[in-house]
């Protein structure tokens, strides 16, 4: 019988993988949540594989008002989903940084962001069984790691009780009421502070108890304890947790405080080195696009496809990974470099062709656009 070894099945594809630094992205989508939270999702021009921990953040680097402010923000999605990542936003009273994202970043928007950071995460901590206690936008690392497991199709009991302040303020409800119809090992328990008028609820009511936990997870001594809200939401659960006679060696929190200074620090000096970087970068090349007269000059490092958009036009593509083929286009005049994964031919490449979301101008160039 024959056999075959793994590098013979296996077509690796070249891409890159996340590292903390500093990166810019672009918003693809913003997503309206609730009433005061958005989500907004970010990939970058060229295909990477954003491998992050479950609950872990990233600092975004913003000039506010002609200042630099750096904040963080837990990423909200998982790792299962590699090629994004997104965070999720509440609008608060007084709160720079998030009105700030809520009234100004639209989609096709570049932004630096810092990380992936943190300790607050699934995988440093791993369990059979696990408690997920969450209190308004606190929701989104534990989110995270719930669809990590989720995705994966993991064998982790998952226990999730989320407090919001009324039915309309549930960050993700119709997920994850779709997650716990899905899958027997997750058990999904909504508290509400309070129901406006004409509201239906027939949920928890009030603030999160020892004896409301006691009826959502009766063995929650025995589980991991992930615990992410407002602060007086999280000293709450410590207290009953404690009282109960919790091993608090297995609890875990993450709270919304300031960006720590540590991690502000690392994020200002790769901010200071990539500006440092850019003014000594000189190496630019005119894209012209023949067809719709138009032309853009651009960095060596910038991808053709990105190009069209920078001049205001839409190359068609799929899966912006040098793959389905569906960004080719023929180059006229120029030297590029291309670096794809198998979707043109060697016929197509001879007579010019190159795919745009993978293929950089290495000297001025035309394109038959």
């Amino acid at each position: 019988m024959l056999s075959l070894t793994s590098s013979e099945y296996l077509n690796p594809v070249n891409t890159q993988t996340w590292t903390n630094g500093r990166h810019l992205v672009r918003c693809r989508k913003v997503i309206q949540e609730t009433h005061d939270v958005r989500t907004f999702c970010f990939s970058m021009q060229e295909p990477v594989l954003f491998f992050f921990k479950p609950g872990q953040f990233v600092t975004l680097e913003l000039e506010i008002d002609g200042k630099q402010v750096m904040r963080s923000y837990t990423i909200s999605s998982a790792p299962s989903i590699p090629y994004s990542f997104s965070i999720t936003v509440k609008r608060v009273p007084g709160g720079v940084v998030s009105n700030w994202l809520h009234d100004n970043l639209q989609e096709g928007d570049l932004l630096p962001v810092h990380g992936p950071v943190g300790q607050f995460n699934c995988i440093d901590y791993p369990a059979q069984k696990v408690l997920y206690l969450s209190g308004g936008v606190g929701i989104t690392p534990v989110m995270s790691m719930a669809r990590w497991f989720f995705d994966t199709n993991s064998e982790v009991d998952m226990v999730f009780a989320h407090s919001a302040r009324t039915p309309r303020d549930i960050i993700y409800r119709a997920e994850l009421d779709y997650m716990s119809t899905r899958i027997e090992n997750f058990k999904l328990y909504l508290i509400c502070e309070r129901t406006e008028i004409g509201q239906v609820w027939s949920g928890y009511r009030g603030y999160l108890t020892r004896a409301m936990l006691q009826l959502i997870a009766p063995d929650f001594l025995e589980r991991e304890v992930f615990c992410c809200g407002p602060a007086p939401y999280m000293r709450a659960v410590r207290h009953f947790l404690q009282e109960a006679g919790y091993d608090m060696s297995r609890y875990h929190e993450e709270s919304f405080g300031a960006t720590p200074e540590a991690d502000i620090a690392l994020a200002e000096e790769h901010a200071a080195e990539a500006h440092e970087h850019a003014e000594a970068a000189q190496d630019t090349h005119c894209v012209t696009f023949k067809e719709s007269g138009k032309s853009v000059r651009v960095a060596s490092s910038t991808t053709l496809h990105a190009a069209a958009a920078g001049a205001g036009l839409t190359i068609p593509k799929a899966c912006g990974m040098g793959i389905c083929g569906t960004c080719r286009v023929r180059v006229l005049e120029g030297e590029t470099e291309m670096n794809h994964n198998g979707g043109i031919t060697e016929e197509e490449i001879a007579e010019g062709y190159v795919l745009t979301c993978c293929t950089k101008a290495k000297s001025d160039v035309s394109l038959e656009y």
